[in-house]
């Protein structure tokens, strides 16, 4: 079959990261994967996925992914493809319209369990019509899965769940980077992967250090408009020479290893996939307890309350003072992320797919 993945960009985030892990995947199955970018500018992700053999389109470089222009630009390539595959509202919306009065067969993933748009009454009515234009819709959790049935209410689409998955094996066979070291020599150091946007919430982090002994260091990877923001807030609490923004990086792997203690404490998640990869490496996984984390994390690693700084802390200084738990909650994460492997997540999409012949 020859498949169209469609996406806004591949600038940073969880979406963004499956392209890579997942298409070459696909290929190998048996299917001609192609990826549209509505926004083409180069990144270590677009780099990453031309390098694996994926064809790579886009319509523009820093153009607005909201151009309604894109909408006939895409019009006119969907008969070039059996299914047409969207991820993000830009592209789940406009495939949509341009897809009216097309035979072509359309497939979104659902990456998140909340949006902004949720809260706005207005935006009921047309995400509804948009979620029924498709012929299936795949959530990335049981959680995201249960949120949107309660958002949209019900829908001709069918709808189910495909859980995010990572190269598990990758992640656990990386070997430490000595770039944090580097930086802070000596230190303990917590690091969180995510770009910066308002619901990955890296301020709770941020405010905890002063919750933390002076040698507890936090390592941020990600870019986004958030930063400047999260960099005043570092000066605000005092914590400047203790937060370290690394940017886009290729060897995450390499960098969760080097760390001490991996976090993620979002607002809310779909299923987040930098948590998988944070428990791939074997070390202790903290998140806050919210959607989406929750339903991977507990009973594995640590939950904290959402947006306690304190808490977060606290938890921190008790692992680091009993060597024994840090071992067991490491074996623990490292173990619940075997089950969300991309292999499973792989075969799943190969059978959507062929469901839709």
């Amino acid at each position: 079959m020859k498949i169209l993945h469609v996406i806004t960009s591949l600038r940073t985030g969880g979406a963004e990261k499956l392209m890579v892990d997942l298409l070459p995947r696909l290929k190998a199955l048996g299917h001609d994967v192609d990826l549209l970018l509505f926004d083409g500018v180069r990144t270590p992700f677009k780099d990453s996925i031309v390098s694996l053999g994926i064809n790579v389109f886009s319509f523009s470089e820093g153009e607005s992914v909201y151009n309604p222009v894109h909408i006939l630009r895409l019009r006119r390539l969907l008969s070039h493809y059996d299914i047409v595959h969207t991820h993000n509202y830009a592209p789940q919306i406009f495939a949509a319209i341009a897809a009216i009065g097309k035979s072509i067969k359309l497939i979104t993933t659902e990456h998140g369990g909340s949006n902004r748009r949720r809260s706005h009454r207005w935006f009921a009515p047309i995400d509804r019509w948009m979620y029924s234009r498709y012929d299936k819709v795949i959530c990335i959790s049981q959680k995201a899965e249960e949120n949107l049935r309660g958002y949209i209410g019900e829908c001709k689409s069918d709808i189910s769940t495909i859980n995010n998955g990572v190269d598990v094996d990758k992640y656990a066979s990386a070997e430490p980077s000595p770039e944090l070291e580097s930086i802070a020599p000596g230190t303990r150091k917590i690091i969180m992967v995510a770009g910066f946007r308002w619901e990955k919430d890296q301020d709770t982090l941020i405010k905890s250090l002063n919750y933390l002994p002076d040698n507890f260091h936090l390592f941020l990877v990600g870019e986004g408009a958030r930063r400047p923001e999260l960099e005043k807030l570092s000066a605000t609490e005092g914590v400047t020479h203790r937060v370290h923004f690394l940017g886009l990086r290729t060897d995450v792997p390499q960098l969760l290893h080097a760390a001490d203690y991996v976090a993620m404490s979002s607002h809310f998640e779909g299923l987040s996939l930098s948590s998988v990869e944070g428990m791939s490496v074997g070390k202790p996984f903290l998140a806050s307890d919210v959607d989406g984390l929750r339903e991977v994390v507990a009973g594995a690693g640590i939950l904290f309350p959402h947006q306690d700084a304190e808490s977060f802390a606290n938890e921190i200084i008790n692992l680091d003072n009993d060597r024994n738990r840090r071992i067991e909650i490491s074996k623990l994460c490292r173990s619940r992320a075997k089950q969300f492997d991309i292999s499973a997540m792989a075969d799943g999409y190969y059978r959507s797919y062929s469901y839709l012949k």
